[in-house]
């Protein structure tokens, strides 16, 4: 899928790469510029890999919560939540975002598991009131981020960022364009992500990035907020969990399932596997004893035996070093755990 705004950047003189079936700006300015500018004062990203769905319908949130892995009637109006998609055998299908906005539900997850995640939540509507409507072709998104977002969101949209929750919701509009404005971090730091008619995203991109760079920010590519993401220890759908991981395996429990919800599909293996209290193999952080980093796949091992494989890595200049995210063997897979791939050592960190 291509960015709509992929002639804005050409025109900026970005460098397009594809990442997980989207082409997107893989760098603007160079890693180390981007870098800065997005911990340093604030940065302009685009993140059209997102399927946007939307649910409305009077059995929407209802419907929405029995069949995804979080609690869905709790989410209060105006706030989102992180869910699952499972299939009955407890595999990640997808990640969802789920926002409440009046009178609807918005649901974001990736754009390489659109039209089976769009079959899937359509799949059970036979007896409800729900209306779906995949609005990816229409709708477009871009965020910022980083310590001056916040002032820039008040100057533009009169938003007060920093009084707003985690994955709050807003109706608002930027010179008459209507459009919603999510509290959403990618990176750990304050960030706003904005979501509009894709016709008129350019001008809403050309707006808050005349802003940024008043502020001293810049554009950011994908290089750049792999390394600031993995920096924060957000892992990302596709590249370090998909349909051949469950939820613990992912690392995904405390964040994405409510244990105390009634049943959805994949639930029984979920609940299984917290009753158990480990699962073989797990998500984990990793330091690198390189600068370069490691491509995906490659194997972890330990006195010889494979222990596990890297999903993403990327250098930190906050480490020094490169750093990432793998599946590791539950008996290397603690804290200080010390392994090894064909290059260089790696390092489990907490």
């Amino acid at each position: 899928m291509e960015t709509p705004l992929k002639e804005e950047h050409i025109r900026a003189g970005a460098t397009l790469a594809e990442y997980s079936g989207c082409l997107l700006p893989e760098s603007f300015s160079g890693f180390d510029e981007e870098y800065v500018a997005a911990r340093e004062t604030v940065g302009i990203f685009d993140t059209n890999w997102h399927t946007v769905i939307a649910l409305a319908g009077p059995d929407r949130v209802r419907y929405l919560n029995a069949i995804t892995s979080n609690n869905i009637q709790t989410l209060a109006e105006g706030s989102g939540i992180l869910a699952l998609l499972l299939n009955p055998q407890g595999h990640i299908l997808a990640e969802l975002e789920v926002y409440n906005p009046p009178e609807k539900l918005l649901v974001l997850t990736h754009a390489s598991v659109r039209e089976r995640t769009v079959a899937a939540l359509d799949k059970y509507i036979i007896m409800d009131d729900v209306e779906l409507e995949d609005l990816t072709d229409q709708v477009g998104s871009f965020a910022i981020e980083g310590p001056r977002a916040a002032s820039i969101v008040k100057q533009i949209c009169a938003i007060a960022l920093d009084e707003l929750p985690e994955m709050a919701v807003r109706e608002t509009a930027v010179e008459r364009i209507p459009c919603q404005l999510l509290r959403r971090s990618h990176f750990g730091e304050t960030g706003a992500e904005i979501l509009a008619r894709r016709d008129r995203l350019h001008f809403l991109w050309g707006k808050f990035n005349e802003a940024i760079r008043a502020h001293g920010g810049q554009p950011i590519g994908i290089l750049a907020l792999n390394s600031l993401r993995l920096e924060a220890g957000i892992p990302w759908f596709p590249v370090d969990f998909d349909d051949r991981v469950i939820p613990h395996e992912a690392a995904l429990e405390d964040t994405h399932i409510s244990f105390t919800k009634g049943c959805y599909t994949g639930q029984e293996i979920v609940e299984r596997v917290r009753s158990q209290g480990r699962v073989n193999r797990r998500r984990a952080r990793l330091q690198f004893s390189t600068k370069i980093a490691p491509p995906r796949g490659t194997k972890l091992t330990a006195a010889g035996a494979e222990m596990g494989a890297v999903t993403s890595a990327a250098f930190s200049p906050s480490a020094g070093a490169a750093i990432g995210m793998g599946y590791v063997r539950r008996e290397s897979g603690e804290p200080g755990s010390a392994l090894e791939f064909d290059g260089g050592a790696a390092r489990v960190v907490s």
